[in-house]
């Protein structure tokens, strides 16, 4: 069993300050599989002093100082794919295909954000426009300092990459406090940092819960920025930052390949995404087809070892968040939900965290299964009489971050799609996520946006822009599109590949 008792501050493995010690398990076998010594407020004061001392030279270094070492990260991560996606299903659940998709999202954002710290670079110093005549103003875009980032467990290094490379490139040093539920994998980043000389002081990780770790982080005065992801209950003391999808089927829409797009938004990691499809609204003139192809889908779905080469879809990353599942489902029998599909129809694996796929129908607008984040692999549908009906229940939430609209009429489509208020909204797509375009919701998604351009300005002291969002399109409107649509995406906008989340479809218009 690997035991982590030191955390990486200045370039260095010391010794925590703290003596608790934490379990972390695998949750297919239900075994401990490594303990973590957590920190306490001494090991935090340690690691923001560290990164006070060395953010002026880090800054200095420029962005075309920066840009090695972002392209560095990248090219170990890439390096180490293969026992990362494995140390990664371990330590998380889910299976190696969605693991391997987590670290090409990861590389592509630490290379995308080397070319942004050279693009930081060459704006430095631009002349303003103005009309006083002798007088010469130029803009600069400085970083906030020192940043603290926390990330969740349910995408390790996705979600750190995401925090990391824009503030690395921006002239920002780090103090990261990663997610005590899967920390291994998140280990590797300070042992990257070590390989490449990352200078002193940048890049310091500090393991710890909430209590030990997160709370002094946040309120610690030489924190300059914090970025926050996890759920609302603790993002109320630091910022909003809890999300949930809508998907809409409209009745011009093909069922099979909507079918699939559905799949992909809700039972990929278990459901376990910030921006899961976990409600579905649909023209009642399809909702009966449209149930009965995903119930062949959902019974498609191969439950077992993340390791395993045949399996589609791992347990849940902890018991306690398969008990947080259990919870919902049995309020779902108390409520008299009808079920499609759920653990009725299926036999699940004798051992490992796991809860059946499932799908609820003609679930009520006040039940607290539509209007709660579950957070699971549980998708709640109910019928539409018409387009007005489905803009007004897809906006009566507390929640946009994501949304898709799926319609055979591309037009149509976008129209939906912008009386959504949601942060990125798919049209006829998966839920395709590119590090060159913003990711941010409103309401109770959060406050900010994270990567884009802007992401590396924020930690330079920019406010939260809640107005302006950023919509990650893409429009495919016959079964066989999306493919051809991302081949072309890619050769048009360079090096970062686009990332998608699907599962095995069952059916002839599979696009997998």
């Amino acid at each position: 069993m690997q035991h982590l008792t030191r955390q990486f501050i200045d370039n260095q493995w010391v010794e925590s300050h703290g003596l608790r010690r934490l379990a972390v398990t695998d949750p297919y076998h239900q075994c401990q599989i490594a303990e973590v010594t957590a920190g306490d407020l001494a090991d935090v004061d340690a690691a923001v002093a560290a990164a006070r001392r060395a953010q002026p030279a880090w800054q200095a270094l420029g962005g075309d100082g920066r840009a090695p070492y972002l392209e560095a990260f990248a090219t170990l991560l890439e390096q180490r794919r293969e026992s990362l996606m494995r140390l990664s299903s371990t330590n998380n659940g889910k299976a190696l295909a969605e693991t391997a998709i987590d670290l090409d999202d990861a590389i592509a954002c630490y290379r995308y954000y080397a070319g942004q710290a050279r693009a930081l670079e060459a704006r430095q110093g631009r002349l303003v426009e103005h009309g006083m005549d002798g007088v010469a103003a130029r803009t600069y875009e400085d970083p906030a300092g020192v940043v603290g980032l926390i990330t969740p467990w349910n995408f390790p290094l996705v979600t750190s990459a995401w925090k990391i490379a824009p503030a690395l490139a921006a002239g920002c040093t780090v103090v990261f406090k990663p997610s005590e539920v899967t920390p291994l994998p998140e280990q590797t980043l300070a042992d990257i940092a070590e390989a490449i000389d990352l200078p002193a002081g940048v890049l310091n990780l500090v393991h710890g819960d909430g209590e030990g770790i997160g709370a002094p982080l946040t309120a610690h005065p030489g924190v300059d920025k914090l970025s926050f992801t996890g759920s609302n209950r603790v993002g109320e003391s630091v910022m909003r930052a809890a999300a949930e999808g809508v998907r809409g089927v409209s009745d011009d829409a093909e069922v099979e390949q909507a079918a699939d797009w559905v799949m992909a938004g809700i039972y990929f990691n278990s459901g376990q995404i910030c921006s899961a499809t976990s409600r579905l609204l649909v023209h009642h003139s399809l909702a009966d087809a449209l149930y009965d192809a995903l119930g062949r889908r959902i019974d498609a779905i191969r439950l077992g070892d993340p390791l395993g080469d045949d399996t589609d879809m791992g347990p849940m990353t902890s018991a306690r968040q398969r008990q947080s599942v259990e919870d919902y489902l049995a309020i779902a029998a108390e409520e008299g939900l009808v079920a499609v599909r759920d653990a009725r129809h299926r036999t699940l694996p004798e051992q490992g965290e796991f809860i059946a796929p499932t799908l609820f129908r003609d679930v009520p607008t006040d039940s607290r299964l539509w209007r709660e984040e579950i957070f699971g692999p549980v998708l709640c549908a109910r019928s539409v009489e018409s387009e007005a009906e489905a803009i007004e229940l897809a906006n009566d939430s507390d929640f946009g971050l994501a949304a898709t609209v799926i319609s055979g009429d591309s037009e149509r489509a976008q129209r939906v799609g912008r009386a959504l208020r949601a942060g990125s909204i798919w049209f006829n797509s998966e839920q395709l996520v590119m590090p060159e375009a913003g990711w941010g919701g409103f309401k109770h998604s959060g406050i900010g946006r994270e990567l884009g351009p802007g992401a590396c300005r924020l930690p330079g002291g920019e406010a939260p822009d809640r107005a302006g969002m950023t919509l990650n399109c893409a429009i495919a409107t016959t079964p066989d599109t999306l493919h051809r649509y991302t081949s072309l995406t890619e050769a048009s906008q360079g090096e970062a590949p686009r990332l998608s989340r699907a599962l095995p479809a069952a059916g002839p218009s599979s696009t997998r």
